[in-house]
């Protein structure tokens, strides 16, 4: 049996919000089978937030959820670190409403996970395994999720800079390729929009510490982490939105020009289109159908 998995012990961390530039202070807890991810909001008197794609709020610079009058920011890339350690159940307590940013990527929770351990449950685990595609386009944003055996993502960008008109990576997921190779990757910022971003209250927290600025002729930043880090981070965000479902979702997921909007309804959509998957205790319990995927990329 797959099966279900918490944290062995608690763990806590400090930090700033990227946005509200607030210290923030953190912990992550064990939980019982079938908890779920639930955020705490330990200044509110405990008001919970599950970590579902029916309590999404805002997503314009990061991805927010709420519940009972609380919201919880900026929850993607604890998500990421979650999900690709496989941990189904965790309760995470905060004081303030914003996740802290750390360095900007999921590398210091994949720590923290790594520090607190795994407990493993006597639940069976349940993957939502995609049966037939489903897709979602806004504009020049697609994403689609296909049939497969196992997480794939095909992520493509694009921007009007230099810098980065085009990136693409495909990677099968794992909670080794997703340590090594996604979680490190840093979220990024275009030096024209900072002080727009802080006139309207948001990006209180950034720093150079925190995220990568791109300038009219590359980054202020003293390096990058990976020559397609923005792409790898892109990917990391998909991740964590798509953790909303409730599920490991098991899909080849290809992506073109997304953000947390474009995520976070496809996540919906998945919950509306109930006969486009089936719920499954392995990843192979059911046999993937031959359903072509009609774009291929590379590194």
């Amino acid at each position: 049996m797959d099966a279900q998995r918490t944290l062995k012990r608690s763990i806590s961390c400090a930090g700033i919000g990227l946005h509200s530039g607030k210290k923030v202070n953190l912990s992550l807890k064990p939980a019982a089978a079938n908890t779920g991810i639930r955020f705490r909001r330990t200044d509110l008197g405990g008001i919970e937030i599950p970590a579902r794609a029916t309590h999404v709020g805002a997503v314009a610079y990061a991805t927010q959820l709420t519940s009972g009058g609380a919201t919880v920011e900026t929850v993607e890339h604890l998500l990421a670190a979650l999900a690709s350690a496989r941990i189904d159940n965790a309760i995470i307590d905060l004081n303030t409403r914003e996740v802290p940013i750390m360095d900007g990527s999921s590398a210091p929770f994949v720590y923290l996970l790594q520090e607190a351990g795994v407990k493993v449950l006597a639940v069976p685990r349940q993957y939502l395994k995609i049966m037939r595609p489903v897709t979602l386009s806004k504009g020049d944003k697609q994403i689609a999720l296909y049939p497969a055996d196992q997480f794939k993502v095909t992520y493509t960008i694009g921007f009007d800079h230099p810098l980065l008109r085009h990136q693409s990576r495909a990677i099968t997921v794992t909670e080794h390729s997703f340590a090594e190779e996604i979680a490190p990757a840093r979220t990024f910022t275009f030096l024209k929009e900072v002080e727009m971003l802080r006139q309207n209250g948001l990006a209180l927290g950034g720093s150079l510490d925190n995220a990568i600025v791109i300038g009219d002729t590359g980054v202020l930043n003293s390096s990058l982490r990976f020559e397609d880090e923005f792409v790898r981070h892109k990917i990391l965000d998909l991740i964590g939105d798509l953790s909303l479902v409730g599920h490991p979702v098991v899909a080849h997921a290809v992506v073109t020009r997304g953000g947390h909007a474009l995520h976070t309804a496809m996540a919906t959509q998945l919950l509306a289109e109930p006969d486009a998957w089936q719920l499954v205790e392995a990843p192979s319990d059911v046999p993937t159908p031959a359903t072509a995927v009609p774009v291929t990329a590379t590194n």
